[in-house]
């Protein structure tokens, strides 16, 4: 293992043959030696025994080709093993994630959301990520504001750095008037509201009591751009992100990087009411058993798996549920027309969907594609509505619906 090697060239020289008057020609049946290069072949098991007596063979190392693009150089390794020795230096316990702090913004970005019951809405967490990519437009060194009605949970994992909570605003004027006097103190560089609901009209009245102009519905928001259509969608016009926008449902990517502080925010001024029309407001629930399918947050749908409606009906009743079935059950008339889910019924955007005895047809699964938690009850363990469920239950759904609503009534839900 310690002769030298060859080298191709040198051995291709030797058996090229030049006559005259002819170009050069290889005689692959010459044997004439051809010079080594010199360089003495690597000896593994030289090398495994001096790496098991704990010493280290050296020898010349070779150019190659690095296809993979992984090599660095020396420098960048010595840089990256000092940050990484500063990070273990961080009193980081197992399991708990790092969080983004960010001490002094440079700039401030509103985003206002709604977080109806504490929590956060998939549209919620999407007006979150557009705030986010703003603020880490440049040198990113701006900080998201999220702006709730009350606590919320989730707020750093969805990426806001800091919290303010703007309590008993029950209406749109009340709450327009306390963001008002939030955005003449804090000063954002932007405040970006959903293009739904209430955060719609709070846009408007929020615009009108500033004075400033309002680009609604935002379609394609980039760091640098915000686009929306015009003319009935015939058009499109885009401009730098203004400073007051409104922006559509699946417009922008919710933040799913590095969580973030969510400090909250104190001695936040006091809001200015300019003679509120309205000076109570009382909400009063709809019933869930009258709600349309498209209108509620919580649907319990029954399949072929069921039997008996009676107990399912009460189930939905006790668990506040609007009832709904599949079309097995509605063409059995079992249950009403208008209770039937699916592509070929009612397209749901519940936040919860509990589908007991049903299997999963194409189209019923595209009637639950917006559902944001979907539980599912088969006794089929390959069932698509098993796959589709974030929770699944395998067992006879007959069985499942009087110990849960036992289980409830036990509770006094």
């Amino acid at each position: 293992m310690s002769r030298l090697r060859k080298d191709p060239r040198a051995e291709r020289a030797t058996k090229t043959v030049a006559e005259a008057g002819r170009r050069p020609r290889l005689d692959l049946g010459r044997r004439e030696a051809s010079p080594a290069s010199g360089r003495p072949r690597r000896d593994p098991w030289r090398e495994w025994a001096a790496s098991l007596a704990g010493e280290t063979v050296t020898g010349p190392e070779r150019k190659r080709y690095d296809r993979s693009q992984r090599q660095m150089n020396r420098a960048d390794a010595a840089r990256f093993a000092k940050e990484r020795q500063s990070l273990d230096a961080t009193d980081i316990s197992p399991g708990q994630p790092a969080l983004r702090v960010v001490e002094a913004p440079a700039f401030a970005v509103f985003a206002v959301v709604e977080a109806a019951g504490g929590r956060l809405s998939r549209f919620d967490r999407q007006v979150l990520g557009a705030a986010r990519l703003l603020a880490d437009a440049g040198d990113g060194g701006g900080a998201v504001v999220a702006i709730v009605p009350e606590s919320v949970e989730a707020l750093g994992e969805a990426g806001a750095d800091r919290v303010l909570a703007l309590p008993g605003a029950a209406t749109p004027a009340i709450r327009a008037s306390m963001l008002r006097s939030a955005v003449e103190e804090h000063g954002p560089r932007h405040v970006i509201l959903a293009e739904e609901g209430d955060s719609a009209d709070i846009a408007r009245r929020l615009a009108a009591c500033l004075g400033e102009p309002l680009f609604a519905d935002v379609e394609h928001l980039t760091a640098r751009q915000a686009v929306r259509a015009i003319r009935g969608g015939r058009a499109e016009i885009g401009l730098a992100p203004p400073r007051l926008m409104t922006i559509g449902e699946d417009r922008a990517k919710p933040h799913e990087a590095v969580p973030c502080e969510a400090r909250p925010l104190e001695d936040a001024a006091a809001a200015r009411l300019d003679d509120p029309a309205i000076l109570s407001v009382e909400i009063i629930p709809g019933d869930p058993a009258k709600l349309a399918l498209s209108e509620t947050d919580f649907v319990v749908s029954a399949g072929n798996g069921v039997n008996d409606f009676a107990a399912f009906r009460d189930l939905a009743a006790v668990m506040k549920a609007t009832p709904g079935a599949s079309r097995v059950v509605c063409d059995a008339g079992l249950m009403p027309r208008q209770a039937q889910v699916g592509a070929s019924g009612t397209v749901l955007a519940a936040d919860c969907y509990l589908a007991l005895g049903i299997s999963g047809a194409p189209q019923h699964l595209q009637g639950i594609a917006g559902c944001e938690h979907v539980i599912a009850v088969n006794t089929d363990l390959h069932a698509a509505m098993i796959e589709r469920a974030g929770l699944a239950i395998v067992q006879d759904a007959q069985l499942v619906m009087p110990a849960l609503l036992k289980l409830l009534q036990e509770r006094g839900a």
